[in-house]
C-alpha cells in the first residue's frame, strides 16, 4: 500500500431539508480541506441522493451510488444540524444502510444549529459510529447560530478562529486516517 497517497476524505452533508444551511458549512470546510496537504476530497450531499428512511428490501439507486464512495474513503467528516436535540433522519438512514464501509476509519464532526450549535447531534452520533467500529476524533467544530457566523458569500466572519479549528480537525483526521489505513493494509479489520 502506498503510504504517501493522499488520504481520501468523504465530507457528508447530513441535512436534506429545503433551505438547509449545511451546504454553506460544507463549502467552507471543503475549501479548508483542499488547502490542507495530503487530502483528496469527496463531498457526499445526502440531498442529492435517494436514501430510503426504511431499511427493507434492496438498496435504492441512491444508496448504491454512495456505497463505493464510502468504501473508498479513508476518513469521514459528518456535517450535521441539530434537529430536536439529535441528528436528521436522512443521516441516520445513510449511516444504517452501510456497515463495513465505516469500519476501522476515523470520523470527525462539524455541527451547526441554534444556541447549542448542534453539539447534541454529535453526542448522539459518537456511540453510533463506535458501534460501527469507527474511531471518532476528539476535535469538533460547532457553529451556534450558524447563519450569523457566515457572510452572504458563505465566508466565516471569524475566519481566523474557525479556520484554525478546521486545521486542528484535519490534522487529527490525517493522523488517524493514515494510522488506520496503514493498519487495514497490513491486517484485515476483524469486526
Amino acid at each position: 500500500m502506498d503510504t504517501t497517497a493522499p488520504l481520501r476524505l468523504a465530507v457528508i452533508v447530513g441535512s436534506t431539508r429545503e433551505g438547509r444551511f449545511g451546504p454553506v458549512v460544507a463549502n467552507w470546510f471543503a475549501e479548508r480541506a483542499r488547502v490542507h496537504s495530503g487530502l483528496d476530497i469527496d463531498i457526499i450531499d445526502l440531498a442529492e441522493v435517494d436514501i430510503p428512511l426504511v431499511l427493507s428490501g434492496s438498496p435504492s439507486p441512491g444508496v448504491a451510488a454512495i456505497t463505493p464512495r464510502l468504501a473508498a474513503a479513508d476518513a469521514f467528516v459528518v456535517i450535521t444540524p441539530e434537529y430536536n436535540h439529535s441528528y436528521p433522519a436522512s443521516l441516520k438512514a445513510a449511516i444504517d444502510w452501510h456497515y463495513t464501509e465505516w469500519q476501522g476509519k476515523p470520523v470527525g464532526f462539524i455541527s451547526y444549529g441554534g444556541l447549542a450549535g448542534g453539539v447534541r447531534s454529535v453526542e448522539h452520533l459518537r456511540p453510533v459510529f463506535a458501534e460501527l467500529h469507527s474511531v471518532t476524533v476528539r476535535e469538533t467544530i460547532s457553529f451556534a447560530m450558524a447563519w450569523e457566523k457566515f457572510d452572504k458569500d458563505g465566508k466565516p466572519l471569524d475566519a481566523t478562529a474557525v479556520n484554525g479549528a478546521a486545521k486542528r480537525l484535519l490534522d487529527q483526521l490525517l493522523w488517524w486516517g493514515h494510522a488506520l489505513r496503514d493498519a487495514r493494509g497490513r491486517i484485515p479489520y476483524a469486526a
